[in-house]
């Protein structure tokens, strides 16, 4: 992972790279990566959650590899050509939060197709009402950028080929290094579906014609959580949310404390309820956790309605981990959608003291790639209290045995609380939530 920027990203990543394509050959071919066969030197795999699965005939299949962990799950790539002589890779995949197709090569070289250049190939979604595909593009040791494509995928479904041209600006940042690049594409499916994939090539020139988010402005632009597995449920919380908090108000119980979050908020509902009762009753509390929440969707939440008509005394906000999880986000973008969601709350809720919380930590231990990110994030944080509405309180140590390793314990899955950990959680923030309880109103 690189290091966190002191501010923004500036100009300077777009300055460099025409100098840098220059430098390796202006003049630079396409680079062709499957035309119905691979380029030479370039392997096609199958890959499983824990697994990959070289494609070496007309089919692999990686259902023995799920048979035990996933059962149920499925995972089949073949290649060959459909009934207009396309020659395609076609990925079907059933009940599984990872599958995908990938092209693999050996340190390829991508910096000549950065400043004007783009991945281009052809797509036909035949079944994703369940499912949603992602974009992937290597960029360097152990990093990879994405291109989530669920809601045009699914809208595309059944309609046949199309041509997807993606500016290599969606997947390029300060610090990438393209000159050696192993995993140049990727199409990665969660859920269930059939896609087919053909043509895939780097080229130089090419027309753009699938937008993508600015990965510099994308924490703070508001959006909607359109993942595959959240498109069912997310947008009908939100509304259930709302409904809820005007029944409290007009029932004459208007929350006095109000939790907003990911995932790890919406576990005061499941993990945490007993201890949620036990603590945050008397407060008639509300919780406004969505797993898989980031900045931006905290941010949408709030601009339509999320505490509207809401007057708590204190608010708790702890949202980023997955910024860092998803997108590998530098700490100054997380913490550019962290302020802006301050900003927010400060001006819906004017009488709310706001209570920031650190980001709890993740992985087993300090060195964790995800952890060591959300901790650059948190060491910058208290600069958003002022010690009269927004507050700041790092509860981190009070998961952390000696060495700073987070046990299995109290976060099972080194990420979410268990019913131990939220009685960690509220005990560690009980005094200064008394505190803030007890000041005067704003």
């Amino acid at each position: 992972m690189r290091p966190g920027l002191a501010g923004l990203p500036t100009l300077a990543f777009f300055l460099l790279y025409p100098l840098l394509s220059a430098s390796v050959g202006a003049a630079a071919p396409d680079l062709i990566l499957h035309d119905g066969t691979p380029r030479p030197g370039i392997r096609v795999l199958a890959v499983a959650p824990d697994s990959e699965h070289e494609l070496l005939s007309a089919r692999v299949n990686a259902g023995a590899a799920l048979a035990d962990t996933f059962p149920g799950s499925a995972i089949d790539l073949a290649q060959g050509k459909d009934a207009g002589g396309r020659s395609a890779l076609t990925l079907t995949w059933r009940s599984i939060w990872k599958s995908g197709v990938r092209l693999q090569g050996a340190g390829l070289d991508l910096r000549p197709y950065l400043a004007d250049g783009a991945l281009a190939f052809d797509l036909k979604v035949d079944q994703l009402n369940t499912g949603g595909i992602v974009f992937k593009v290597g960029c360097g040791d152990d990093c990879e950028r994405q291109v989530s494509y669920v809601v045009p995928a699914r809208a595309s479904e059944g309609q046949g080929w199309r041509r997807i041209v993606l500016p290599m600006s969606c997947f390029a940042r300060d610090g990438d290094d393209f000159s050696k690049v192993d995993r140049p594409f990727t199409l990665e499916g969660t859920g269930s579906g059939r896609v087919s994939v053909a043509n895939v090539v780097f080229a130089r020139g090419a027309k753009p014609n699938t937008p993508c988010p600015d990965w510099r402005t994308v924490s703070v632009t508001p959006a909607m959580l359109n993942e595959s597995w959240s498109i069912d449920w997310w947008l009908p919380r939100h509304r259930q949310k709302i409904e809820d908090a005007k029944r409290m108000v007009a029932e004459g119980r208007s929350p006095q404390l109000v939790f907003i979050g990911d995932s790890i908020t919406q576990g005061w509902e499941k993990e945490g309820a007993a201890v949620w009762r036990q603590n945050y009753a008397g407060y008639n509390a509300l919780g406004l956790g969505f797993g898989g929440d980031r900045t931006e969707n905290v941010l949408w939440r709030l601009q339509r309605g999320a505490v509207d008509g809401l007057d708590p005394k204190v608010a708790v906000l702890m949202i980023g981990t997955n910024n860092a999880g998803l997108r590998g986000d530098f700490p100054a973008i997380t913490l550019a959608g962290i302020r802006r969601n301050v900003e927010e709350l400060k001006q819906r809720l004017p009488r709310t003291r706001i209570l920031v919380l650190g980001i709890f930590p993740r992985d087993a231990g300090a060195d964790g790639p995800m952890r060591r990110l959300n901790e650059q994030v948190n060491a910058q944080l208290p600069a958003l209290a002022d010690g009269r509405r927004v507050f700041f309180l790092n509860l981190n140590q009070a998961f952390l045995a000696p060495g700073g390793v987070l046990s299995k314990d109290t976060m099972p899955d080194l990420l979410h609380p268990n019913e131990a950990g939220y009685a960690i959680w509220a005990n560690a923030m009980q005094p200064e939530l008394d505190r803030l309880m007890a000041l005067p109103r704003l």
